[in-house]
């Protein structure tokens, strides 16, 4: 058994059903072995996409995804994936390849200095330096990825460490018997090769893969957090509940979560993965005037979210009571000190704290359901707005919003007509909606809808892609079309990078490296065998979505290529 075969065992015990990769000689006895045993591999256009298609199956199922890169260049593509995966916690393990052990450091191809980059963006990086330790540093990879606070980790697998003992000795030249040393130096060479071969291989016969897996650890809130948590609520008349993503670690208890929710009976605004999470009507979730709402409140619960500049760092709560619950011990303290600080898991806490307080708000809840509905009818009378060129995206998205079925999938790569997305659209059930987070990475789109789709294959998939985000990954594609992955792209193409635009043209009063052109970008679909369409009415458009949902069901993915107007309605939203 090589070390190949040996990490797909591992991955086999650790539940991964899909590896995503780009090929390379350095790591190709991952990949096949893992689809000998088989796990399914997603072959990638670009090693960034692999990272975030793992990224997504990770959020979305609670097991960290997996993604293989070979060495060198392969491993430096994953970088921003890895920090964005960084930051929204999410669990994941790269596997990356190297140079032989015997040639660190002289030359070899794709040889550099991988673990000083990789300890900057991950939780936890780690070198194989001998086969016998393959099992137990990949499952303690799995373990660091998920305990505490969830975050990406890094094991460089050295080629030599992967092949098999025969063929990594006839790359070393060790068969001394066959090529006996015609001199001293040369037996001094042979001997070195040897001792080193023999330290990688030695001790393998041995290697046990029945050890029981690490239980996950991570903090547990007390009885008396519970305590000091109602008594907060019960001294309250306006309390408001702020949910994000770092409520979201454990995707197998978010219909509990839910549940909960609605149980504590408290005003709630959801961000991030939380997007969804209590379907499309529920009376207590609010979606406008979020920085209002805060500044009317006596008690403010932030769950899963950090005072960072969502918050304005702290500024929107100012001087009222707040609740923090997060894993992170920095991101509870971050910028301010809590009234009530808990560094726990939020959704163990709200879940029980559920079985323990229900609250009853109503003359509050509806001062804010009133706001929200105030704001509502704005938002659609600026849909109804003729602009100069192209669909009006305010819209386009309510006209989306009455096509989209209970199972679809949203994932957000995008500035403007990404956020306007987030106004207007409303995700149907938990673990329906995924963005970059807190990192604003643009680029995460096939990625993650990649994931999503292996994840949940019945269910409808769909990018909203700015056009200047679709750029990073329409390659993939290909992937969708080889794969049978059918999903749909909405850009909304207004030729300019229109968030960075408007405020650049206002402050700085130049458009340099603003624009771009009205291209055909549905063209990309049917050069890989999809299918596409250019609108630029609002009619064509519904006519659009109904062509993509049936083309998806016969595995055909989409794109629709939306002409849409410059708008205004997101003036000033920068976020610095």
């Amino acid at each position: 058994m090589n070390g190949g075969e040996i990490i797909a065992k591992v991955l086999q015990k650790q539940g991964v059903k899909y590896l995503f990769t780009l090929c390379g000689g350095h790591i190709s006895p991952i990949f096949v072995a893992a689809q000998n045993c088989g796990i399914r591999v997603i072959d990638t256009r670009h090693e960034a996409n692999a990272v975030f298609a793992a990224d997504a199956v990770a959020r979305l199922t609670g097991i960290p995804g997996v993604a293989t890169v070979t060495a060198g260049p392969g491993v430096t593509n994953t970088i921003t994936a890895l920090k964005n995966a960084s930051l929204a916690q999410s669990p994941l393990v790269l596997l990356g390849g190297a140079a032989a052990t015997i040639l660190k450091g002289r030359g070899s191809l794709q040889d550099i200095d991988q673990m000083s980059i990789m300890k900057s963006v991950c939780k936890w990086s780690t070198s194989i330096s001998k086969v016998k330790d393959i099992v137990q540093i990949i499952e303690e990879a799995f373990y660091r990825a998920k305990e505490g606070v969830p975050g990406p980790v890094f094991v460089e697998c050295p080629i030599d460490t992967l092949y098999d003992e025969e063929l990594v000795r006839s790359w070393y030249g060790a068969k001394s018997k066959e090529s006996p040393p015609k001199n001293f130096q040369e037996k001094i060479v042979q001997w070195y090769i040897n001792r080193h071969a023999k330290k990688i291989f030695s001790g393998k016969e041995n290697i046990d893969f029945n050890q029981p897996l690490k239980t996950i650890n991570y903090r547990k809130h007390t009885a008396q957090h519970i305590h000091n948590a109602i008594k907060l609520l019960n001294n309250a008349k306006k309390p408001l509940l702020i949910l994000g993503s770092g409520a979201m670690m454990q995707a197998n208890k978010a219909i509990q979560l839910a549940t909960a929710i609605h149980t504590l009976n408290i005003p709630v605004y959801l961000s991030g993965m939380a997007r969804g999470l209590l379907g499309k009507n529920s009376a207590l979730q609010l979606r406008h005037k979020r920085k209002e709402a805060i500044k009317d409140a006596d008690l403010i619960i932030l769950a899963g979210v950090p005072n960072d500049f969502r918050l304005d760092y702290g500024n929107h709560i100012g001087s009222r009571k707040f609740i923090a619950i997060n894993r992170s011990k920095e991101d509870v303290f971050k910028n301010k000190k809590p009234t009530l600080s808990i560094v726990a898991d939020p959704q163990d806490f709200l879940i029980e704290l559920s079985t323990k307080y229900n609250g009853n708000f109503k003359n509050w809840l509806e001062h804010l359901a009133q706001r929200d509905a105030e704001r509502e009818k704005n938002i659609t009378l600026q849909a109804n707005e003729q602009l100069n060129k192209g669909i009006n995206p305010l819209q386009l998205f309510q006209e989306l919003e009455k096509k989209l079925s209970d199972n679809a999938i949203l994932i957000a790569d995008g500035g403007d007509f990404v956020a306007t997305a987030a106004y207007t659209l409303q995700p149907r059930s938990p673990l329906s909606w995924l963005d970059p987070g807190v990192y604003g990475t643009l680029g995460v789109g096939a990625g993650f809808a990649l994931g999503a789709k292996l994840v949940y294959p019945e269910k409808e998939v769909y990018i909203i892609y700015g056009d200047g985000s679709a750029g990073y990954s329409l390659m993939e594609y290909d992937t969708f079309k080889r794969l049978n992955l059918p999903v749909t792209s909405i850009i909304g193409t207004d030729a300019c990078w229109g968030q960075i635009s408007r405020d650049q043209m206002d402050i700085l009063k130049s458009d340099c490296a603003m624009n771009l052109a009205y291209s055909d970008y549905q063209i990309i679909a049917n050069a890989f065998g999809g299918n596409g369409v250019r609108v630029e009415n609002i009619n064509d458009f519904i006519q659009a979505i109904n062509d993509a949902k049936e083309a998806n069901k016969n595995g055909v993915p989409f794109i629709i290529n939306a002409i849409i107007g410059k708008s205004d309605f997101r003036k000033g939203s920068i976020s610095v």
